[in-house]
């Protein structure tokens, strides 16, 4: 079920101007104008920015004040531009770096409010439910934020409430976005290439997941059965008796933060050891179950007193069939055995579009590759190695599943938080085995046997009926009642525009025709007459320069006549 109301963006008028008001202040006044919406600049203008709000935005780069600008509308911006960051095949690596910065946190809300949620969803007084709760949250996020609570039979618990009317805020930004994005692909060619109500489609599908905490309790009970034998993660515990669409309950589980060096040295953790671990257990999701957590940033991983590792917050899960985790594995191998026909080969399988220039493809892979070949091992960055990959991709227009993005990024992010442990850290020697690994137990010759029989069965059944349908084809030749059907793409514009110069020619015609009849007839002095001058040329005359206006001021406008 979908967020958004689907009424127009336009009747939510407050928040609108807001949003403009935010673009305006930051420098994107320029967007505003494109987007032809003159009625809503009236709403902008009364805003004043002091001089130093406009010096500070003016010191910051483009790329900062779009950050900026997302943070300071709030929670569907902040999850709008971390949506957008997993996205190199459509924004700049540089803006990626900005977005990957926002901060999702915000200011909490009332207890009282936080208790009012739990005793709805969970149809109890809050003092029945838990023996204590804190009122004072451990975390505030722009959707939900955590209490430590405990239960009455004495376990302690972490309780993720749902913020109170996010939905709705939620729902209201939504539409603004979806009106925003239609007037962008109606007044802008390059937006309307980028599919942008389509983006808003898919955003609206991940935020639909994130609000829906039975979906996250899902992912947290697939994550513990593929790692139930595994003594170096520890998958809290989930409490389904108290969790709802907007409550999650889960273990309260004690731990240092990833990033917290220090306190891992005192508790006698090796944080070098500690970066193996954590890499190895991302890689294990990734390449072993292709089910991965897709957030892995230092706050959402913890490091227990035995040095096992506990992930937080399961609402952005990835999820990679075989065939694509064994597609990366051919890229990623292709890369350390310099092969770019290999890697080439396997984007071409992977892109959903026919590629314009192989021979160019081949040779960027080339020069990508021997850029890295003369680095040290313990000089190569694989952030800056898949970054450079994406930008390549993105270049030659491959239309590539957006999950391969997600993974670039968890990778990405991974290798940071490895390096924060281990300065001296490199994820190319951990990555190698489950590579050589996952190619070894190629998923298509696994079934090798299978494909073969029904390849086979496929060609026995076109080779039985090819005879019929042939003799079919013959027959409504011969018959007059074949029919070609040829469809034509992308001449729509230009049907259009030919269009407008036909309509603009014959009014130029009828014009010139009124200008010579009238003056024919003023000067045979056809009666009747206005002050000794024939009507009928004077009403030729008004009628030729009122089609004549016409015609400048659409040529002038542009638009369609």
């Amino acid at each position: 079920m979908g967020l958004r109301t689907r009424r127009s963006g336009i009747l939510h008028i407050g928040r609108y101007g807001e949003i403009l008001s935010v673009l305006i202040k930051y420098g994107f006044g320029d967007i505003v104008a494109s987007l032809n919406i003159e009625r809503y600049l009236s709403l902008t203008k009364k805003i004043i920015f002091t001089h130093e709000e406009k010096e500070r935005s003016r010191k910051v780069s483009r790329w900062e004040r779009v950050r900026l600008a997302l943070g300071e509308l709030g929670p569907t911006f902040i999850k709008l531009g971390q949506f957008l960051s997993n996205r190199p095949d459509l924004i700049p690596v540089d803006l990626i770096t900005e977005l990957e910065k926002l901060q999702d946190s915000v200011a909490p809300v009332s207890f009282k409010e936080i208790k009012k949620i739990i005793e709805q969803e969970l149809k109890n007084p809050i003092d029945k439910i838990f023996k204590t709760i804190s009122e004072k949250p451990l975390a505030s996020a722009s959707i939900a934020q955590v209490h430590r609570a405990v239960l009455n039979n004495d376990d302690m618990v972490a309780v993720k409430v749902q913020r109170p009317n996010i939905r709705q805020a939620i729902a209201t930004d939504l539409d603004i976005l979806y009106h925003l994005a239609t007037l962008l692909e109606r007044n802008n060619q390059i937006m309307r290439a980028l599919h942008l109500t389509q983006l808003v489609d898919e955003f609206e599908r991940m935020l639909s997941k994130e609000l829906d905490f039975s979906i996250e309790a899902a992912h947290i009970e697939r994550f513990r059965c593929d790692f139930l034998k595994e003594e170096q993660i520890f998958v809290h515990k989930l409490y389904m008796d108290f969790s709802t669409r907007k409550v999650l309950t889960t273990e309260f589980v004690h731990g240092i933060k990833v990033s917290r060096v220090d306190k891992l040295e005192e508790a006698g953790i090796s944080p070098k050891e500690t970066a193996k671990t954590c890499v190895n257990l991302i890689l294990r999701q990734i390449f072993y179950h292709g089910f991965f957590h897709a957030d892995p940033h230092p706050g959402n991983i913890l490091v227990r007193r035995d040095g096992s590792i506990c992930f937080l917050d399961f609402g952005a899960m990835g999820v990679l069939p075989p065939s694509l985790r064994y597609h990366l594995s051919i890229v990623l191998y292709g890369v350390v055995k310099k092969d770019p026909q290999r890697i080439v080969r396997t984007l071409v399988q992977l892109t959903s579009e026919r590629v314009r220039n192989i021979e160019q493809l081949e040779y960027d892979i080339t020069e990508f590759i021997e850029e890295y070949s003369l680095l040290m091992l313990k000089e190569i960055d694989i952030g800056d190695i898949l970054h450079r990959f994406a930008g390549i991709i993105t270049e030659h227009n491959l239309k590539i599943v957006p999950g391969f993005y997600l993974l670039l990024r968890t990778i990405i992010i991974t290798e940071g938080v490895a390096r924060r442990l281990d300065p001296e850290f490199n994820i190319t020697r951990q990555l190698e085995p489950y590579v050589k690994k996952l190619i070894k137990e190629n998923p298509r010759l696994r079934h090798l046997s299978y494909d073969i029989f029904f390849t086979l069965s496929d060609i026995a059944s076109l080779a039985k009926d090819f005879p019929f349908e042939l003799k079919e084809i013959v027959r409504l030749i011969k018959s007059g009642d074949l029919n070609i059907q040829f469809e034509h793409r992308g001449l729509e514009p230009m049907l259009i525009r030919h269009g407008q110069l036909v309509n603009r020619l014959i009014f130029a015609i009828v014009l010139a025709a009124l200008i010579v009849g009238s003056s024919i007839v003023i000067h045979s002095g056809i009666p009747p007459k206005f002050f000794d001058i024939p009507l009928i040329g004077i009403a030729g005359f008004l009628l030729a320069a009122f089609i004549g206006f016409g015609l400048i001021f659409s040529i002038i406008r542009g638009k369609k006549m």
